[in-house]
């Protein structure tokens, strides 16, 4: 679900559960797995729909780039920030790490019919993928994308009347240094948009299975999924839950009139799990399931809590208490008996670049 910036949203089960449950986690991994297999056969598609034809790909954030990310925001809410955060003054734009281009694919209708979205992404497959996207969209008059990395954005000062990022932060070292490239480019006046989440706090959340879970159990999962973000962040990797510090970074870096808000969106998995979004979810989930990953691979989860101070003897019994369960899940779902909320916090920060 869409950190997101959340963004995602996508964002985002809880820690325990992960495997058995459909939270909005804004969080990204890469995968060592080849081609998927399920005992619920080749979900490849669903409806005629691809649910995430880059899955199996070794760039970043493949795992989050399907179906589900189109879920992750309500227009309402994005016609709603535009008018709060004065859109109509928008004429160009940056979408930094832009990945497929979901984001500000997303603000598209909110922004005016004549603005111009630049998108960098270091990662040159997505660029191309972005320009397919926009083309077969018939967006591709509004869109470009270039290579370019975050903390050396290739465009002079004051460049852009809106520089903004869906769930960027989640990857990078140092946080305060992209918020203050993103900064030296945006016009006086203009604005800085960023979703990013929390993502520990969605190990809190329960589902109908797990509502009554005993409280040590819980524990356990909340201790693995922060150990693991901690860990990453010291890798340099980092940090999922950095939405708590964003607004305090933008005011580090001298932006004004800073606003947060939080996205309005859940992802509801309820019975008979028959709408296009929830039918994603169940895709995902089970592609998840087959392929034995959780938030990260189990590679990725490993090195992370072990540079979080994780105790190495303790991770196979960890690992196995947040992707177990699966059979009680599919008992579940296929009684109708099922259900998740869903919820996941997920910021969306703004401030304004001083005039003059």
């Amino acid at each position: 679900m869409p950190i997101r910036i959340l963004t995602f949203r996508l964002s985002m089960a809880s820690a325990r559960r992960s495997r058995i449950s459909f939270g909005n986690r804004r969080a990204s991994g890469r995968s060592d797995c080849g081609r998927q297999h399920s005992s619920y056969g080749d979900h490849s598609q669903l409806g005629g729909l691809l649910t995430n034809e880059f899955r199996t790909l070794e760039s970043h954030s493949a795992e989050y780039f399907g179906d589900t990310r189109d879920y992750w925001w309500n227009p309402d809410y994005i016609a709603l920030i535009g008018r709060r955060l004065d859109f109509d003054r928008v004429h160009d734009v940056l979408d930094v790490g832009c990945g497929v281009g979901h984001w500000t694919q997303v603000l598209a209708p909110a922004l005016p019919a004549d603005a111009q979205v630049i998108g960098v992404d270091r990662d040159p497959l997505w660029i191309d993928k972005a320009t397919e996207r926009v083309a077969a969209r018939a967006m591709a008059h509004r869109f470009q994308y270039r290579v370019s990395d975050a903390q050396t954005l290739p465009f002079p000062d004051s460049s852009f009347d809106l520089v903004t990022f869906q769930t960027l932060l989640i990857h990078v070292a140092d946080p305060g240094a992209v918020i203050a490239e993103m900064t030296r480019v945006t016009r006086p006046g203009g604005l800085v948009l960023v979703s990013e989440p929390n993502n520990v706090a969605t190990s809190l959340v329960r589902h109908s299975i797990s509502f009554n879970d005993p409280v040590e159990e819980i524990l356990a999962g909340v201790q693995l999924q922060l150990t693991c973000e901690r860990g990453k962040a010291a890798l340099g990797e980092g940090n999922n839950s950095v939405g708590d510090v964003v607004p305090g970074l933008f005011v580090a870096s001298g932006l004004t009139d800073v606003v947060v808000y939080l996205n309005d969106k859940t992802n509801p998995f309820l019975p008979p799990y028959s709408t296009p979004e929830q039918r994603a979810l169940l895709v995902e989930r089970q592609d998840f399931e087959a392929r034995d990953f959780w938030i990260w691979s189990r590679e990725d989860t490993r090195r992370y809590f072990l540079a979080g101070g994780g105790v190495e003897a303790r991770f196979d019994a960890l690992w196995a208490s947040v992707t177990g369960g699966v059979e009680r899940w599919e008992k579940a779902v296929a009684d109708r008996t099922y259900s998740h909320p869903g919820a996941a916090i997920n910021y969306l920060v703004a401030g304004r670049k001083a005039a003059g």
